[in-house]
């Protein structure tokens, strides 16, 4: 319990320097592939959200995810790449390979699917290296260069409307 309490200290100090040195993204009219950070302790419908974004047009296997559980069991087996507060460790570090080759790479898009200020999570999208970041508004808005108001179950009206955002740019 206290070890949790000195993780989360060093998440929020990391996450904290991180925000102060992002960068501008380059926002590119062709998006290709696209990063989802979905918390699941608050959303069960990864799938269909998934099944939204193809059916606007984006490649499935151009789509990787990575699924935040606030109960993370390590005895389970997950569908989808799954990892909690374990995969983070006492300074605040990810310590799962699966994570760190989520950040770093380039997507075109990084949707961070989550509605409450989690500091594992915005730690995550702070520093994954998508060129362009969407969310929603009811999180940090220095993480996202995007902010789209709907609620989290809404994952149609966000597919929605974020697709019409960027044909709207083209």
């Amino acid at each position: 319990m206290f070890l949790d309490y000195i993780k989360e200290f060093f998440v929020k100090k990391s996450l904290k320097n991180h925000l102060n040195t992002i960068k501008n993204e380059v926002f590119t009219s062709n998006i290709q592939t696209i990063g989802l950070l979905v918390d699941e302790s608050k959303f069960h419908y990864s799938k269909e959200l998934i099944n939204e974004m193809v059916s606007n047009g984006i490649v499935a296997e151009n789509i990787k995810i990575a699924v935040y559980k606030s109960k993370f069991d390590k005895k389970k087996t997950y569908s989808r790449p799954a990892f909690g507060k374990q995969h983070i460790n006492w300074k605040g570090q990810i310590i799962e390979n699966f994570l760190n080759e989520f950040i770093d790479t380039e997507f075109d898009l990084l949707i961070s699917y989550y509605n409450e200020e989690s500091p594992i999570l915005m730690m995550l999208t702070s520093k994954s290296k998508a060129r362009f970041k969407v969310g929603f508004s009811s999180v940090d808005q220095k993480l996202n260069r995007w902010m789209i108001n709907t609620d989290i179950s809404e994952y149609k009206l966000f597919v929605t409307e974020l697709f019409k955002y960027l044909k709207s740019i083209k």
